[in-house]
């Protein structure tokens, strides 16, 4: 787009450049939560910068019936996977229990299939009494992302942040509800695209996860 601003350099100058906004919250010991993949270059510079434990926090839509694009819900990995349905979705196409738990089960196998291919044998990481940071490289409509935060909600964590490089103001303030704190480097007025702030937006692949996940090693504390 001709003219437009560019905020950032790429995910890891977004990622340090978050962390700056983030140091208050170093002595509540955080957990970092990434959403796969364009969140973990971010959430990685994070967790660095605060010698905090790096995860990540998978979501995977229920499908509904017949018409697997359109969602009646979604499930969000973790030590305590959380069920969260769309009221209004469920209303309208009114799924058996039946299947609402076998669609869960089906997507809480492909969460574990994934989570094994980037982690091997590691459990999720307990956010129960804990400080997280949610991360992500941007928010466009923030249906993923308000999702976890639900999630995370009902897993007992003592204080959720949000922390993302750019957002349209509209999206952010719908989710001020859902976080205790909130920090957004950029609300551009001329939001279209999260990729289109970066100079460098490149796809983070499945090998650049796990390169990111194992470098993080070495300062996380045992959990």
């Amino acid at each position: 787009m001709l003219g437009r601003k560019v905020e950032f350099r790429d995910r890891q100058e977004a990622g340090q450049r978050l962390a700056a906004e983030l140091g208050h919250l170093k002595e509540e010991k955080p957990v970092i939560l990434a959403l796969p993949r364009g969140g973990v270059p971010v959430a990685f510079e994070i967790a660095k910068a605060l010698s905090a434990p790096l995860d990540l926090l998978m979501v995977r839509k229920l499908g509904a019936p017949g018409h697997s694009e359109l969602g009646i819900g979604a499930v969000v990995d973790g030590s305590d996977p959380q069920l969260v349905l769309n009221d209004e979705a469920m209303e309208i196409i009114r799924p058996s229990s039946d299947y609402v738990q076998t669609e869960m089960e089906r997507q809480l196998a492909e969460i574990e299939r994934r989570r094994a291919s980037y982690f091997a044998d590691h459990s999720p990481t307990s956010v129960t009494g804990r400080t997280v940071i949610l991360v992500d490289d941007g928010i466009a409509t923030g249906g993923t992302v308000r999702v976890a935060l639900k999630a995370l909600r009902r897993s007992s964590a003592a204080r959720i942040v949000l922390a993302v490089p750019v957002a349209p103001r509209d999206t952010l303030d719908s989710l001020h509800d859902d976080a205790d704190e909130v920090v957004c480097l950029s609300t551009p007025t001329d939001f279209h695209a999260v990729g289109l702030h970066y100079e460098n937006f490149d796809q983070t692949t499945d090998s650049d996860v796990i390169r990111y996940l194992r470098n993080a090693r070495d300062w996380q504390p045992g959990e």
